[in-house]
């Protein structure tokens, strides 16, 4: 499995990156390799409040529907609109297709993120 050294992680599999005055969050390698074959991608709105620890969307795989936690207490400033019509693109590289993009200053709160040694300790024991 593929976890960048570069980004922190959650125990429920999903992954930031600060881009600068944005940052970026998706699900982790190990996340879509366990959901198959991703179907749909169900996005929040631009403006949307995401607490840290709470659901902000969700995705629907043909085994599965999971939803994805916020690992930041944010304001959602960006959607990745191209999830939309290709949800599939999570699968093809899950650290490309960010989901949603939050205000890095506006982050008022983190949960306990992992780094990519911690994350990866954590899937092995999954």
């Amino acid at each position: 499995m593929n976890h960048p050294a570069e980004l922190k992680y959650t125990a429920s599999h999903e992954w930031l990156r600060e881009e600068g005055e944005l940052t970026a969050i998706g699900i982790t390698d190990f996340a879509q390799d366990s959901l198959g074959d991703i179907v749909f991608v169900n996005l929040p709105e631009p403006g949307d409040d995401v607490t840290v620890g709470e659901s902000f969307a969700d995705v629907e795989s043909v085994k599965a529907v999971s939803d994805i936690f916020s690992p930041v207490t944010a304001v959602v400033a960006e959607v990745n609109e191209s999830l939309a019509d290709e949800p599939e693109l999570i699968n093809s590289d899950p650290y490309a297709a960010w989901i949603i993009r939050v205000k890095t200053a506006e982050i008022t709160e983190y949960d306990e993120l992992l780094d990519a040694a911690a994350y990866e300790a954590k899937c092995e024991e999954e």
